[in-house]
């Protein structure tokens, strides 16, 4: 049983921010129906990376494992009518329609308050529900690009660089799924539901914290430098270097020990917090010219010896096979109806007395129409006429 068993959860998200979030809650137990279009939601038809899958894409299945899928038409009346039935047996109700969407397919907070006044409501938009940005597109690299995190890394010169990862719409997601917990919390000790309102740009402004307030409160310039850098805001060396067969990554050793343990005595009369920012160039390169004369795997040696942190820089293959990965089930291997065996992130938490597991994989496209409708109360000789008239679909 999962801290949220007996919760149920109507996600009408798309993409990644919200698909995720409402994953997250499914993995702690709640009941999510995902209701999309009769012909699949946007991502099924998005293979991330090309890998389609069987008949369900890598990317869909990441995103949707924990739910069932409800596939109907929310153009027609009785499409409509199911899901405020579904919704007045809600907690959780959440979308991440464009502006203006939900209030036409009256799925809108008003609408659905009404119905069921304990519901949590969860909207989720790009820029804002309102405001001079509310129309443009809320996707993850624009996101990242006004962010201003592009301009925390890397060469004065260079140009900036997006994330290795969807980091916007991760934060994003996290942050629907820490809003709807709070107000779940605030319903259980009030009878009260609410609305929680979370966008990408607030998001990735506050996943910040941090560097903005050092600009904001401190008034330190965001600045790149003439030497490749991990971040401005943080003392070097600070990055990633190129080793005699490879690269290492350091995080911030002490100036004085790393003169010792990498044979730099010129680091050893420098001051790490004020050298280490104002002499930031300087020390990078004096770095990266010492790091080739050895392998990564003897510099790792050397660091753990004297205590400077470092790492190695891994790709895809290397994490997964990663004895420290491996030893805490980062990864969950599961047997789906459609593909088989697969294996993919598992849970960023645990919890001792009510731990996340996967109970069902990523649902086929309506694959639990029928069930659904049958909850519902809907004779199957109506439901097989809604299916033949299209408004709803199953996938057996």
């Amino acid at each position: 049983m999962g801290v949220l068993d007996g919760y149920r959860v109507i996600d009408l998200s798309i993409a990644m921010a919200g698909p995720l979030a409402a994953m997250r809650l499914g993995d702690l137990g709640a009941d999510v129906v995902k209701v999309e279009p009769v012909t699949g939601e946007w991502q099924r038809h998005a293979p991330a990376g090309g890998a389609t899958g069987n008949r369900v894409n890598a990317s869909f299945l990441s995103l949707n494992r924990n739910k069932r899928s409800l596939a109907v038409n929310l153009k027609a009346d009785e499409g409509r009518e199911i899901v405020h039935r579904l919704a007045a047996t809600a907690d959780v109700f959440l979308q991440n329609y464009r502006p203006g969407v939900a209030e036409r397919l009256g799925m809108d907070h008003a609408t659905i308050s009404a119905l069921n006044p304990r519901i949590v409501y969860v909207s989720m938009s790009g820029y804002g529900e309102s405001g001079p940005y509310m129309a443009r597109p809320g996707q993850d690299l624009l996101l990242q690009a006004m962010s201003g995190a592009m301009l925390s890394t890397g060469r004065e010169g260079d140009p900036p660089a997006p994330s290795g990862t969807y980091a916007v719409d991760a934060v994003t997601a996290y942050s629907a799924f820490e809003g709807a917990l709070a107000a779940l919390l605030h319903r259980e000790r009030t009878g009260e539901g609410q609305r929680v309102s979370v966008n990408m740009l607030d998001a990735a402004v506050a996943v910040q914290m941090q560097e903005l307030s050092v600009f904001t409160v401190g008034g330190v310039p965001q600045r790149r430098g003439s030497e490749p850098h991990g971040h401005t805001y943080i003392r070097a060396p600070y990055g990633v270097f190129a080793t005699k067969d490879g690269h290492l990554a350091l995080g911030m050793p002490r100036l004085d020990v790393l003169a010792v343990a990498f044979d730099l005595p010129e680091l050893a009369s420098m001051d790490g917090d004020a050298d280490g920012h104002t002499r930031r160039d300087e020390i990078t390169a004096i770095v990266a010219r010492r790091l080739p004369a050895r392998t990564t795997a003897e510099w790792l040696e050397i660091c753990a010896r004297h205590d400077v942190w470092a790492g190695p820089v891994y790709g895809y293959a290397d994490l997964v096979a990663d004895p420290q990965v491996r030893h805490n089930g980062s990864f969950v291997t599961y047997e789906h109806r459609t593909e088989g065996t697969v294996t993919t992130p598992g849970f960023p938490y645990g919890l001792s007395a009510t731990p996340p597991e996967v109970r069902r994989g990523a649902p086929l496209v309506g694959e639990h129409t029928r069930e659904l409708l049958d909850e519902l109360g809907y004779p199957p000789e109506r439901t097989a006429e809604l299916l033949a008239e299209g408004v709803l679909a199953c996938e057996d």
